[in-house]
């Protein structure tokens, strides 16, 4: 276990020392064809010592250096550069002295021969670094990107735990309304009301649904409303959808149409109404729901309420290119949602 924890912490130094071989291979097949494969030997024997002296380094040593203590750092590097370079010259000396190493060159004395190992070692820890920061850069920005998602998903999660109670305290409002009015209407829409209440447990739970069936709850819905109002109410839902099985978010359409009836023909006096138009092409859908208000209120700022807010900012979390237009003028109050399906995020 610790071996594969081991070798789990210090996987990047090892894909980093093969870049590092690979690139030193490709210089000796320039540099030297004749000899490719002495000089290839060496790089070999010379990069296991430049591995474990990286590991160390970025590891143990650069820990230990402090923004607040720069002069310490900069003499700690320096140091640790030159340990490199003299352990480099002297890994060397014993690669050669074990017939591994084939010395091309020959150093009059020790101080040459850690000089002229210097600037490798300079390159090898420059190398190790830049690959390693790219590396950690990266591993950062994913594990952002991946905390970000999930800050969404349970934002949304939780926009949904939201709207479902919400559209059912409406519903039950209504059904409560003809409760005390003693209505003959009231158990047939307990009973439409089981029928969404059973499209929320079993098939809105999912990311997606066809929109057939967004269709058949939205209608749904509306059949529960029509047993409030008499025949002075007039209703009209119509579509025109290109393909049934399109894909999208369930009950995301829900909160326009009841913002109809709750705030719209229910205090609507005179000749209330709800016009609903819904399509979809292309990849493009359009809804648009108009319906009554009291003239007195055009007047009023729009305020959206928490199902209208909530279904601006699903549609913010879910996709990159709609538009959720809400006005009034004129004694009627219009909603339009168009969105981009294929901006799905």
């Amino acid at each position: 276990m610790k071996l594969k924890a081991l070798i789990r912490r210090y996987r990047i130094y090892l894909w980093i020392w093969v870049a590092y071989i690979a690139l030193w291979l490709i210089v000796d097949v320039g540099s030297h064809p004749s000899q490719f494969l002495l000089w290839w030997l060496n790089e070999l024997w010379r990069g296991v010592f430049v591995l474990v002296v990286n590991i160390f380094f970025f590891e143990y040593v650069l820990k230990k250096l402090s923004s607040k203590r720069i002069i310490y750092s900069v003499f700690l590097v320096a140091f640790q550069i030159f340990l490199f370079s003299a352990g480099l010259f002297m890994w060397r000396q014993l690669g050669v002295s074990l017939g591994i190493h084939t010395p091309f060159r020959t150093y009059k004395d020790v101080g040459e021969g850690i000089g002229d190992q210097f600037g490798a070692s300079l390159f090898a820890v420059i190398f190790f670094a830049v690959i390693r920061h790219i590396y950690a850069y990266n591993k950062l920005k994913r594990v952002a990107q991946e905390l970000r998602i999930q800050k969404q998903e349970a934002e949304l999660n939780y926009l949904k735990s939201q709207t479902n109670p919400h559209f059912l305290f409406n519903t039950l409002n209504n059904i409560y309304s003809l409760s005390l009015d003693k209505s003959d209407l009231a158990p047939e829409s307990i009973l439409r009301l089981s029928k969404i209440l059973r499209f929320m447990l079993y098939e809105a739970s999912g990311d997606f649904i066809a929109i057939e069936q967004e269709l058949k709850i939205i209608s749904d819905y509306i059949d529960l409303e029509r047993l409030r109002y008499d025949d002075t109410l007039k209703i009209n839902f119509n579509h025109h959808i290109e393909d049934m099985r399109q894909a999208l978010p369930p009950l995301l359409m829900i909160p326009l149409v009841e913002n109809a009836f709750k705030h719209g023909v229910s205090e609507t006096r005179n000749h209330p109404f709800v016009d609903i138009h819904l399509a979809v092409k292309d990849l493009r859908l359009k809804l648009m729901v108009k319906n009554s208000v009291d003239e007195h209120q055009d007047e009023l700022v729009i305020k959206e309420n928490i199902g209208l807010s909530n279904l601006r900012r699903q549609l913010q979390l879910l996709y990159t290119d709609f538009e959720l237009l809400i006005e009034r003028k004129q004694g009627i109050f219009i909603a339009t949602l168009k969105i981009n399906l294929s901006s799905h995020v």
